[in-house]
């Protein structure tokens, strides 16, 4: 389930063009599927646009729609919108744009129009879904790190909502890890959602790809978030569910899966926790239980790793690993007077449970707080601990 494109290829629309596009994504009454099925008849968004009431009427539209077609009322937002688009430095990917995935073609209802912004060219990546709860636990936040990291160096593009909790970190850890990412807005791109995610917003439009089917303008309204949610599975091979309720989103997004012929990975937690109540119900029911990231990469077929590896000298990591050495804070903190206490803390401070200063503190003995504070400062820096809020630490799950 791989893009036809190439990275090479260029495909633009003529401002005509582009207007005719804007123009039938804002025709009042015309649904995704009603849509791409009527441009299949019609070829092109012009041409559907010439065509008489009649003629529509006869394509399947209700009469109500094709008038709104025929009346050509639809070309005074989509005006509005093609400033909007140059003003916002987006892009459009249409249904028969070259560089449109073939995997979000196969779907039931595939948006007959994709807003972009960043690094199209990734579109022709191998793609992975992972997605979660918005209120995750740590251990929640340390397997998506771990997991999206391994598997964003593996040559997998890791796609997610960018909602709050496990997105957001499969998010980060994927552009960490030099790694593709992309993000499916349910909102218009000029809208970020939440709005503490502006500053990685930013560092997506320059180093990975958002993408939304809701036009410029569109708030994040509640109802968006499921619609948007069949995109992010839809250009998926498979979607990973990290945590989440049993009626959560992560499961509307695995239902979704399931209905567009996709793998369903689920990460197994704490049967007490609320959070895991939907992944472990998900592993009953089949879907395959990851707990690290050979569980997927083994999974892929044939043709599947063969892409990874044809696309990765194009689209791989920004930084090489062997290279990149260890970050200075964390060389220091190994190497430095402070060595026995690094260690003692790195195997004090857990990954799935946080602990509070004071219980560090308590824990270590010997060392004074003026101490532990200096090299617990050092690990955060490095990105060895997370800290919460609380004073409470969690190290990264990064072995």
């Amino acid at each position: 389930m791989t893009s036809t494109a190439t990275a090479t290829t260029t495909y633009t629309l003529t401002p005509e063009e582009e207007l005719h596009w804007l123009a039938l994504r804002m025709a009042t009454g015309l649904g995704a599927s009603r849509a791409v099925r009527i441009l299949n008849q019609f070829r092109t968004p012009k041409a559907i646009f010439h065509a008489s009431k009649h003629e529509l009427e006869a394509a399947g539209l209700a009469p109500s729609t094709a008038q709104s077609i025929v009346s050509g009322c639809a070309f005074e937002d989509a005006i509005t919108q093609q400033n909007r688009l140059r003003a916002q430095g987006a892009q459009l990917i249409t249904y028969s744009d070259p560089r449109y995935p073939m995997a979000l073609k196969q779907i039931y209802d595939p948006p007959v129009l994709l807003y972009a912004r960043g690094r199209i060219e990734i579109l022709d990546t191998v793609m992975l879904a992972v997605v979660g709860t918005r209120r995750p636990t740590a251990y929640g936040l340390s397997v998506t790190e771990r997991l999206a990291s391994e598997l964003s160096r593996a040559g997998l593009t890791i796609v997610s909502g960018m909602a709050r909790g496990i997105d957001t970190a499969a998010h980060r850890a994927a552009l960490e890890s030099g790694g593709n990412t992309i993000a499916v807005f349910g909102s218009g791109l000029d809208h970020i959602y939440p709005s503490e995610n502006r500053k990685l917003a930013e560092r997506l439009f320059d180093q990975g790809l958002v993408l939304s089917e809701f036009p410029l303008g569109t708030p994040g309204y509640p109802q968006n978030f499921p619609v948007r949610n069949r995109i992010v599975a839809g250009l998926s091979v498979g979607v990973l569910i990290v945590e989440g309720a049993q009626y959560s989103g992560s499961a509307i997004t695995a239902r979704l899966a399931l209905d567009q012929c996709r793998e369903v990975y689920a990460v197994p937690g704490n049967i007490t926790s609320k959070a895991s109540w939907g992944p472990n119900l998900l592993i009953k029911q089949g879907a395959k239980l990851v707990q690290e990231a050979s569980d997927v990469l083994d999974d892929l077929n044939s043709e599947t790793r063969r892409h990874i590896d044809a696309q990765r000298s194009l689209f791989g990591n920004s930084q090489d690993e062997e290279q990149a050495g260890a970050p200075w804070h964390l060389q220091q903190a190994q190497e430095g007077p402070m060595a026995e206490l690094f260690g003692i803390l790195m195997r004090t401070i857990p990954v799935d449970v946080p602990v509070t200063l004071d219980g560090l503190i308590d824990r270590v003995e010997g060392w004074s707080s003026s101490e532990i504070i200096s090299v617990l400062f050092d690990l955060e820096m490095a990105g060895a601990i997370r800290q919460l809020p609380g004073k409470q630490f969690v190290k990264r799950w990064k072995d």
